[in-house]
C-alpha cells in the first residue's frame, strides 16, 4: 500500500470514535445532502465513497436510496455496521472499489477525496464517472487551496495526511473528465479553525 494512504488507514483506526463524537452531524455541509438526495430517482443506488463511521452522510442516503458505503478504515467500518444495518459495507480503497460501469445513480464523498493523493485525481473522478449511471449525480469535498500533500502529525491523537488542489484547477478537472459543475460552496471546517472545504455537486454528461 502507497505510505500516504497507510497514513490514512492507519490513522482513521486510531481516531475512529474520538472523530466521529467531533464531527458535526447537522452542519452547513451535511445541509447540502437535501439537494442532492431531492434529485434521485426512485429506488436509487448510491455510492458513499468514504463513509467513515456512517453518521451522518451514510445514515441520512440510506432513508432514500439503497447505499454502498466503502472506506479504508475497518475501525471505521465497524462503526458505520452499528450505526445504519441497511447498509452494503465495503473496505477498499475510493479508487478501486471493483463495481460495474453505470452500477450507480449517484456518488456522495464526504471528506474523503482530500485524503488521496492528488495525482490520482484525476483517475479517481474518471473512475467516479464510469460508475455512475448516464446524467449520474457527484456530491463531493474537495480543497479550497492548493497542497501537494501534507502530514499533520497529530490530528485528534495519530498522522493524517491531507492532499488536494485548489477550487479552479478542481472546476477544470471535473469537465475533463465528463462532469458539468451544477454548484460550487465553500464552507468552513469547524474540526480545523480557519480551514475550509469546497462542496461540489456534478452531474455526469452523457
Amino acid at each position: 500500500m502507497d505510505e500516504r494512504k497507510r497514513i490514512v488507514r492507519d490513522g482513521y483506526d486510531q481516531i475512529a470514535r474520538a472523530y466521529l463524537e467531533a464531527r458535526d452531524v447537522a452542519g452547513a455541509d451535511i445541509l447540502l445532502l437535501a439537494d442532492l438526495i431531492a434529485r434521485l430517482p426512485r429506488d436509487a443506488r448510491v455510492l458513499d465513497a468514504g463513509c467513515g463511521a456512517g453518521v451522518p452522510v451514510t445514515r441520512l442516503l440510506s432513508q432514500h436510496a439503497r447505499v454502498i458505503a466503502v472506506d479504508i478504515s475497518q475501525a471505521q467500518l465497524r462503526l458505520a455496521r452499528q450505526h445504519v444495518p441497511s447498509a452494503a459495507l465495503v473496505c477498499a480503497d475510493i479508487g478501486a472499489p471493483g463495481f460495474q460501469d453505470a452500477s450507480f445513480d449517484a456518488i456522495c464523498s464526504y471528506y474523503a477525496v482530500i485524503h488521496v493523493p492528488r495525482d490520482e485525481h484525476p483517475a479517481l473522478l474518471r473512475n467516479f464517472h464510469r460508475l455512475l449511471k448516464p446524467h449520474g449525480y457527484l456530491l463531493l469535498t474537495m480543497g479550497c487551496g492548493d497542497s501537494a500533500g501534507a502530514v499533520e502529525a497529530d490530528w485528534f491523537g495519530a498522522p493524517m495526511y491531507w492532499s488536494h488542489f485548489d477550487s479552479a484547477a478542481n472546476a477544470d478537472m471535473l469537465a475533463a473528465c465528463g462532469f458539468a459543475l451544477l454548484w460550487s460552496k465553500d464552507v468552513s471546517d469547524k474540526l480545523d479553525a480557519g480551514a475550509a472545504h469546497t462542496f461540489i455537486l456534478a452531474q455526469k454528461e452523457d
